[in-house]
């Protein structure tokens, strides 16, 4: 009964993740009607750009910023002027790791911190398998898992990567359910029958 309850929790937890996911990807605030969805690297942006066209034929950018819930429009030559600056603003180490501000920095630094967990763990699986001859699975091997998929589910939730999140959710649940298995308390043995009198010690 409890696998039952625990299965269903599951698929709900995980049926919130994707709607949650696709709502933040298709996230319609400030977005002009019949609007392109751009994917832009813009310094202060939250990297969300919108091509429209405007009611007198021309075309427009508008630029969602991250300082504030606004929005600014551009013209196409304004724009490429803001793209032309940010991008030789960005240092390499920004544009190596595809972030533009010290924040984003800080995201990698947790998505790569998780996947060294996640890696990390086969080598101590093995290594443990190596010392008793034998495959095993010991219970850091768990925890590993479930810290790195945390940290990784996180920094593709910051990413708006839904194959990311999917991927790591899914095995979170099983993470925990291993971690469960391995430390959820048993109870005593009951004593269901008399086992009968002690033998007589010899003279």
């Amino acid at each position: 009964m409890r696998r039952r309850w625990l299965l269903l929790m599951e698929v709900i937890l995980l049926t919130g993740l994707v709607i949650w996911v696709a709502l933040a990807v298709t996230n319609a605030d400030h977005k002009p009607p019949d609007s392109i969805d751009l994917k832009v690297q813009l310094k202060g942006a939250r990297d969300r750009a919108y091509l429209f066209r405007q009611p007198d034929g021309k075309y427009g950018y508008r630029i969602l910023s991250s300082t504030s819930d606004g929005h600014r429009d551009l013209s196409p030559e304004e724009f490429a002027r803001l793209e032309y600056e940010s991008q030789r603003g960005r240092s390499l180490f920004e544009r190596v790791l595809n972030v533009t501000s010290p924040a984003g920095i800080i995201w990698v630094g947790v998505g790569l911190l998780g996947q060294v967990l996640f890696t990390g763990r086969m080598i101590i699986q093995w290594l443990a398998s190596e010392k008793k001859k034998e495959s095993v699975v010991p219970p850091i091997f768990w925890w590993m898992s479930l810290i790195g998929a945390s940290m990784l589910m996180s920094y593709f939730l910051w990413r708006l990567d839904p194959i990311g999140i999917l991927g790591q959710a899914f095995g979170w649940f099983i993470y925990v359910r291993n971690l469960w298995l391995i430390y959820r308390k048993k109870p005593p043995a009951r004593i269901t029958e008399d086992p009968g009198p002690e033998p007589e010690l010899g003279k």
